[in-house]
């Protein structure tokens, strides 16, 4: 039998149950226009996913099961909807799904495994589940799993393979990073030979302070061969026709044991899969926009020094609020050179953002007359100035500031406190340098294919990085060059690789006790630091917990 199935694929707000209830709403609307028999949300859609510490929070337990029971009582027609949210069982947080049909939730099923590594904390937040969930749809045996149920072997997962459903469908609440989506595809494919049926894997898309949702929602047979694919980081409900046996076990709710026929069955489609570049890019507008729609924000304000970061946070400021809400403002020294104040003026001139120019020399001066400060603390002021400048505008005309540094930068603490270090979101804090410079060159190649002008001006991206803080300076003067010091980074802080395995990966000791240390003394400078959206395998802040006192060395 074929049974119709609509994924919906769909980018909640945490907190906001009203519009989540009508976004469900009106995708549940959709799928029953295009005859869908279920309909499949992400994991907490109702209230968005993480809710953090929310999830502890009596008032708003009972909020989201009110949110829950107005939603389903909307439901009436014959379609049946999967819907995450946070329930309160005897007391405690349970994330849920809810099975409703015809304005009533007939069944829940409460997620088993919580994660608790990486950026996840649910053993903090929830209680788990203990019971598999069957349910019988249209004669089909339909079992339930949520995220991080289907990652451990011999889990929750396995028991419900043993029940010989004939359908699995999981809800998820699963971030991007980097070349997760072909591990995601190998276990969808695993669990759906496991259980010997079709899986249907739906994940939600968009930002949430430093995560960033891809979609990626997948249909898969009982073989784990691709029946349907949806685009990453896109919104919308794809709609697949599933082969699929009935009354292949013993269900705990039936629902309805009619079975359903569809008068002429779609074609399914797989979406092209992004190439690394592009999915990042993606992410990373992404986590922007959402990062600003979210919170309220109309336009963002950037220090555009010439340099090839400040450059690219505004190429993706554009792509994520469009150029009339970026603001960008040049804030020469009297060490900022020529070629860096006509770099930034020919981005702005070819993207069309605002663009000032507020000289900081009076401003140094002023301190400089009043403070005896020497050389890095001279240095430091003007940084300091810079930023004490963008806060002010951003004050004073509503504008979220963007930091501008990557994580070549964050990783050795090359920032100044209160300096460049300012702001509300800081869009490349997890890619490092030398994905800068291949992001900007990606950019600007896809401007010239579609016939559009670059918006990164060449030289930003050719130059010699500088902070120009002082005569002739250049990043080399106190960093390894970028092209050895990311592979090192990569190996200590994404790899968490020690200092005998960096040398026996043929590191130089002297490069690798450098290195090291200038990471492990930057932690407090980093815990300081403004949020952006994770994109790698560990990204700082919740991905690596590092104390900030320790007189533990490598």
């Amino acid at each position: 039998m074929k049974l119709r199935i609509a994924l919906a694929q769909v980018n909640p707000t945490v907190g906001d149950l009203a519009a989540n209830a009508a976004l469900v709403r009106s995708k549940v609307a959709t799928a029953q226009e295009a005859g869908a028999h279920i309909v499949v949300f992400p994991e907490m859609v109702l209230t968005g996913y993480p809710v953090e510490d929310l999830a502890l929070r009596p008032s708003f337990q009972i909020a989201s099961q009110g949110a829950i029971a107005e939603l389903a009582a909307h439901l009436t027609g014959e379609i049946v909807a999967i819907v995450g949210y946070l329930d309160q069982v005897d007391g405690a947080p349970q994330n849920m799904v809810a099975v409703i049909s015809g304005g009533v939730i007939k069944a829940r099923y409460a997620k088993c495994h919580l994660p608790n590594y990486g950026v996840f904390d649910e053993f903090r937040n929830f209680v788990p589940g203990d019971k598999t969930l069957v349910v019988r749809i249209h004669g089909v045996d339909v079992g339930i799993a949520i995220c991080e149920d289907l990652w451990i072997d011999g889990g929750i997962t396995s028991q419900l393979a043993a029940r010989k459903p004939g359908l699995v469908i999981v809800p998820n609440g699963s971030p991007y990073e980097r070349n997760k989506d072909d591990v995601r595809l190998a276990l969808v494919t695993k669990r759906a030979r496991q259980a010997g049926a079709p899986l249907v894997y739906v994940n939600m898309t968009g930002g949430q302070d430093d995560l960033v949702f891809d979609g990626d929602s997948i249909v898969v047979d009982g073989g784990g061969s691709v029946i349907a694919r949806a685009p990453q980081f896109e919104d919308g409900v794809a709609v697949v026709d599933i082969d699929v046996a009935t009354k292949t076990s013993s269900p705990d709710v039936v629902i309805s044991e009619d079975e359903v026929s569809v008068a002429r069955a779609l074609v399914p489609g797989i979406a092209v899969r992004l190439d690394d570049r592009e999915e990042i890019w993606q992410a990373l507008v992404i986590g922007l926009r959402d990062y600003v729609e979210k919170n309220g924000f109309r336009s963002v304000v950037v220090g555009l020094s010439g340099g090839i970061d400040s450059a690219l946070v505004v190429a993706i400021a554009i792509d994520a609020l469009g150029a009339k809400r970026v603001n960008a403002v040049a804030m020469p020294s009297k060490y900022s050179s020529d070629h860096s104040i006509a770099d930034a003026q020919a981005m702005a001139d070819a993207t069309g953002i605002h663009f000032r120019t507020v000289a900081i020399a009076p401003m140094v001066d002023a301190y400089m007359n009043n403070l005896v400060l020497k050389g890095l603390a001279e240095e430091n002021i003007q940084a300091r100035v810079r930023g004490t400048t963008l806060m002010g505008i951003s004050n004073q005309e509503g504008h979220l500031v963007l930091a501008t540094g990557n994580k070549s930068e964050l990783a050795v603490g090359y920032s100044t406190l209160y300096g460049d270090a300012v702001g509300g979101f800081a869009p490349i804090k997890d890619i490092y340098k030398t994905d800068v410079w291949a992001l900007a060159r990606w950019r600007n190649e896809v401007a010239i294919t579609a016939g559009q002008t670059a918006p990164i001006p060449v030289n930003s991206i050719e130059k010699e990085p500088s902070a120009e803080l002082r005569p002739d300076q250049k990043d080399s003067d106190s960093l390894p060059d970028y092209l050895l010091l990311d592979r090192v980074l990569t190996a200590y802080v994404d790899e968490d690789q020690g200092s005998v395995a960096l040398l026996a990966a043929g590191f130089d000791e002297a490069l690798v006790r450098r290195v090291i240390a200038m990471v492990d003394k930057a932690e407090y400078k980093r815990r300081q630091y403004p949020p952006g959206p994770k994109v790698s395998k560990r990204a700082f802040g919740k991905d690596r917990r590092l104390p900030m006192t320790s007189r533990w060395s490598e």
